[in-house]
């Protein structure tokens, strides 16, 4: 019995410190981000929708934001280029990334050497991908990396 009281503490501490984590989604299409918003509304962190790099930017600059999640092929620079903009002034963000391009060497490597914490294919599908759960695993990876920092 003590034991499932020391279970329920903990996950009540894990979805505290959800609630107090920012997640940032950054892609050019609007759809998208609208479909993101819907998909994720129960999900128990903030989150802030950006149809740009420049707006993300600005978001940064007035937000603490913990993980941004930002579509590779953006207008004005690739998802990897904003997020090692985005850490020159925030380098506890973590990063995930969505693309079409899976087999792309620039990424694996970024992957590999921990600059981004997960590459999404896209399009990814519910019940293939739990998308969900790799926030929820960026979002409690930003979590940790506070307490240990």
């Amino acid at each position: 019995m003590l034991s499932v009281k020391n279970e329920r503490k903990k996950m009540k501490r894990k979805f505290k410190a959800a609630e107090m984590r920012t997640v940032l989604f950054v892609d050019y299409d609007e759809i998208i981000l609208h479909s993101l918003e819907r998909d994720l509304m129960d999900e128990s962190y903030n989150k802030l929708f950006a149809n740009s790099c420049k707006e993300a930017l600005e978001i940064l600059q007035r937000e603490q934001v913990h993980v941004i999640v930002t579509e590779m092929s953006l207008p004005e620079m690739s998802g990897l280029e904003f997020l090692r903009a985005a850490r020159k002034e925030h380098p506890d963000i973590v990063g995930i990334v969505l693309s079409g391009y899976e087999h792309d060497a620039a990424l694996q490597r970024a992957v590999d050497q921990g600059e981004i914490f997960k590459l999404v294919p896209k399009p990814w599908k519910l019940g293939v991908v739990d998308f969900e759960f790799i926030i929820r695993q960026a979002v409690d990876h930003s979590h940790l990396q506070t307490i240990h920092g």
